[in-house]
């Protein structure tokens, strides 16, 4: 397995395609992109982390950059922090939802944003020059150890205009979570226990053994499931290692749906601002993201506006547009008012709120959005040439659907569609497809995974 290098960043398989070398090559090249300025790092609870972590921070002081170390906590808390410390960058060292074994390097620019196309353009290429120049032994940076983001992170959720604690504690919340035994058992136990929650933790101890494939998604949280009807919980929670992809489960043991986290969000959001804002700003979302968002934007006469799949993309065209809350169907949400970055904390704390305004569970909850279902398939790419496979299936479906091209190719249909896109972190090509049914939902799939193969 060779090294991943894409707009999510570097990632690999640790001491096969991810060795200290490439460590040290990226994390020099990174402070000299920021021109030597003062980087934040943290990193997410793997087994590797520690070590990676010695190796980046070394190699920022030995090219003069002064280090702010905040240890293990969520990505989203790294690009705040890189925001709070007007720092020249950041630095999260993370595999995301990837095994074990893979570990990577996220960069952030001095916004909290992830580089963007052309950006790391600029930054692949200083990484690519042969030479570096280290600094010498009086000019070294300094190194600060500051773990006090993560009660930062948890006080600007609570902050949030949309936030009534009293209101949450009122409904004495039973939740479930399951934090893979990532960077969420820092932060989401102390949050929920702000909102009044009984919180039973799963895989909270932030060992970076995983209990169970890392990925939020139904397959790997049937254990969790199961915990939630045992307990008789009102919701059960998963996140990822690196805490910015959130996956809700409902009071019945039954997973609420990845794009419904993101759903359930919008609709709160547009509701609260509507009361007193006439004139909404579009909602940003990904192009694999439900069509549910388009029409809960369009009851709040609101636009909704997709971009090709990564945070980055959804961020920029947020910022561009002055919208208020967007994100990924993959459960990340993103809310403009705490930073422009997916962040679990956020989702989780307006899902709460949301759910204790309601007043029902969260099965009714979902009764009151608009129905859709998504399946995901993928396709290893072994020797296929994914360019032009896409091409294969676009010729044959052009005058079938709208065709979009920006990100891999997404077809619409009249009552469906389907997005293929080659990952940008794993050597895969994926499925999304969704329809009013879930039937319709895997035949799509099945279709489209064969047209692949063909």
């Amino acid at each position: 397995m060779s090294l991943m290098v894409s707009i999510s960043g570097i990632r690999g398989i640790v001491g096969q395609s991810l060795t200290p070398e490439i460590v040290v090559k990226y994390a020099s090249a990174f402070a000299e992109y920021c021109n030597r300025g003062t980087i934040v790092i943290g990193r997410d609870g793997r087994v590797t982390g520690n070590s990676i972590a010695h190796i980046v921070s070394s190699t920022l002081l030995s090219m003069g950059c002064d280090v702010i170390a905040i240890g293990v906590c969520p990505t989203p808390t790294v690009q705040m922090a890189v925001e709070k410390a007007k720092a020249a960058g950041g630095i999260s060292i993370t595999a995301s939802h990837n095994p074990t074994e893979w570990n990577g390097l996220k960069f952030l620019a001095s916004t909290g944003l992830f580089l963007d196309a052309e950006e790391n353009k600029v930054f692949w290429n200083i990484a690519d020059k042969t030479t570096r120049n280290y600094v010498a032994w009086d000019k070294q940076g300094k190194h600060t150890a500051d773990p006090s983001f993560i009660d930062k992170h948890i006080q600007d959720v609570l902050s949030l205009p949309y936030i009534n604690t009293q209101v949450v504690k009122q409904r004495k919340l039973k939740v479930v979570l399951d934090c893979v035994n990532g960077a969420g058992g820092v932060i989401i136990p102390k949050l929920l226990q702000e909102f009044g929650c009984e919180v039973i933790e799963m895989n909270c101890d932030v060992s970076g053994i995983f209990a169970h494939m890392p990925e939020p998604i139904p397959e790997n949280l049937t254990t969790l499931c199961q915990r939630v009807r045992d307990e008789k919980a009102d919701l059960g929670i998963a996140v990822d290692p690196d805490v910015d992809r959130l996956m809700l489960i409902n009071e019945q043991g039954e997973p609420f749906g990845e794009e419904y986290t993101i759903a359930s969000v919008v609709k709160f959001v547009l509701g609260k601002e509507s009361a007193h804002n006439s004139k909404l700003p579009p909602v940003v979302v990904n192009l694999s993201t439900t069509r549910a968002i388009d029409d809960i934007a369009r009851h709040y006469t609101c636009e909704t506006v997709r971009t090709p799949v990564g945070e980055i993309n959804v961020a920029k065209k947020m910022k561009e547009l002055g919208a208020i809350v967007g994100g990924e169907g993959s459960g990340g949400v993103i809310l403009t008012k705490v930073h422009l970055g997916r962040d679990a904390p956020v989702g989780i704390g307006l899902t709460l709120q949301h759910l204790a305004e309601f007043g029902g569970n969260m099965s009714a909850l979902k009764r009151t959005l608009p129905q859709y279902f998504i399946t995901k398939g993928k396709v290893e790419l072994g020797k296929l040439n994914p360019d032009e496979a896409l091409d294969r299936v676009k010729s044959k479906f052009v005058s079938d659907g709208k065709i979009t091209t920006t990100d891999g190719l997404k077809i619409d249909f009249a009552n469906s569609w389907v997005h293929l896109r080659k990952s940008n972190t794993e050597p895969i090509i994926r499925i999304i497809a969704e329809a009013p049914t879930k039937g319709e939902a895997d035949t799509l799939v099945k279709k489209f995974t064969g047209e692949l193969k063909a």
